[in-house]
């Protein structure tokens, strides 16, 4: 670990000498707080902010009109595990270390945004679902930048509300109210009053706060069982509505969110630092199909094609608000392309500083300023459960690919929302254009081999 810092701060050294030092106009001397809330899968049309007309999140809401709100932003992946890497590393999934959900851990040589905000005097947390490593491997988050963890480690673990356990640091927690398959601990509650404390107790200094909380994902295990795998205490305003239980469950998961982001952003007034925090909201990847969870019965990926594990823009394009008093117009929107690897870079330079080594994305700092801004030539991505698909986002074009043995799709995705049309064979040009990026935008994983026949 020492020999990994002393490694990182060589490197951020360079930068800065290199003359990789970015002044923000109109910016104060004191570093601004970051917070970046993301829920789990959590549909790009689940916001009222976003079109969704029965589900109510006034909050977020508010957020998006006190900031902010991005149209054609993109999750690292379509599954939790490879979208959590991209956003940590600032790389996409054709050269993530985890490109999948099996427990595979970062390495000690995978720097992440935390470890560049830490060496740049900033306080570091996590709360909610982590999934790039247990507590005792390189991929454990106090070994990859964090301070302060509470939490799941494991994405399967992060399915159940109400295990008998959660970490603290490094530290098994028991969950006393939830021995015996009793249900007397809602974790998700348990993880935001941490989250609140940190800010609490971080108040007079910067910090950094990673707030990836669970819901609105299923418990698939008890959904199994039980047909509702969305696990909430109660169903708070839905409770009357002639829905069935799930239906109930998933919207009274996202009302809770949206409460809880108000109680954030009411603590930042109290304790006058929302003036100094940018705040992001986002979701992790496309809604899902899973704890008898329907995604057609709130139009949870509104206008977009597809949900979770998909690559059209269903299971990856994501709601994003990002809201920065004084420094981020209120009640602006944007189609700004940019997704989950950019994150890294955009928080480095705000901090005065780059991500060390080679990274994918660019920082999107310009663009929340309010200020021109060169789109990267593509973005990229890559799945590999049941399939190997691969997709691109490259201007107003998307390309995808299903599976190695079948052809190329085309879509003009400004134009046509739902990638309905498939121009591949009107697009000869593209499609090559696709297939080379296919080749040349990643390189080989051997936790997440290609198979080519």
């Amino acid at each position: 670990m020492q020999s990994k810092l002393v490694w990182i701060r060589l490197l951020l050294t360079v930068a800065t000498l290199c003359g990789i030092f970015f002044a923000i106009e109109g910016q104060s001397a004191e570093k601004p707080n970051i917070i970046w809330i993301m829920a789990d899968d959590l549909g790009y049309g689940d916001l009222g902010c976003y079109g969704q007309e029965v589900i109510q999140t006034p909050n977020i809401d508010r957020l998006a009109e006190g900031g902010m709100r991005f149209t054609d932003c993109y999750s690292g992946s379509t599954v939790c595990a490879p979208s959590r890497c991209c956003l940590m590393t600032g790389l996409h999934s054709g050269h993530a270390y985890v490109r999948g959900n099996k427990r595979v851990p970062l390495r000690p040589e995978d720097v992440t945004i935390a470890e560049v905000l830490k060496e740049k005097g900033y306080v570091t947390g996590q709360f909610g679902k982590w999934g790039l490593g247990e507590p005792d491997t390189t991929g454990g988050p106090l070994n990859q930048g964090f301070d302060r963890f509470f939490g799941y480690t494991d994405q399967r673990h992060a399915h159940n509300y109400y295990p008998e356990f959660l970490w603290d640091n490094d530290q098994k927690v028991t969950l006393k109210g939830n021995l015996d398959g009793k249900q007397g601990e809602y974790t998700h509650s348990l993880i935001v009053e941490k989250g609140l404390d940190f800010v609490q107790e971080n108040k007079d200094q910067p910090f950094f706060l990673y707030f990836s909380v669970t819901i609105p994902h299923a418990n698939n295990e008890y959904g199994r069982e039980t047909g509702d795998g969305m696990q909430v205490p109660d169903y708070g305003v839905y409770q009357d509505e002639d829905w069935a239980n799930p239906q109930k469950g998933h919207a009274a998961m996202i009302s809770l969110l949206d409460s809880d982001v108000g109680r954030i952003m009411e603590l930042l007034k109290n304790l006058e630092i929302a003036e100094n925090t940018l705040v992001f909201f986002t979701s992790d990847n496309g809604p899902h199909r899973e704890g008898g969870a329907d995604p057609d019965f709130f139009d949870s990926n509104g206008p977009l094609k597809g949900i979770k594990r998909d690559l059209y823009d269903g299971g990856i394009r994501v709601p994003m608000i990002a809201h920065w008093p004084g420094k981020i117009a209120a009640g602006t929107e944007s189609d700004f392309v940019w997704a989950f690897w950019d994150f890294p870079s955009t928080a480095a330079e705000i901090v005065g500083t780059a991500m060390p080594g080679e990274v994918d994305g660019q920082s999107v700092l310009p663009t929340l300023l309010g200020k021109d801004q060169k789109e990267p030539e593509y973005l990229y991505w890559e799945f590999h459960e049941r399939a190997f698909k691969q997709g691109v986002r490259f201007g107003e074009w998307k390309g995808v690919r299903n599976d190695l043995n079948k052809p190329v799709e085309i879509y003009q995705v400004t134009q046509d929302l739902g990638e309905e049309d498939n121009l591949a064979d009107q697009q000869p040009e593209l499609v090559k254009r696709v297939e080379g990026w296919f080749e040349s935008a990643r390189t080989e994983s051997e936790h997440w081999p290609v198979k080519r026949e």
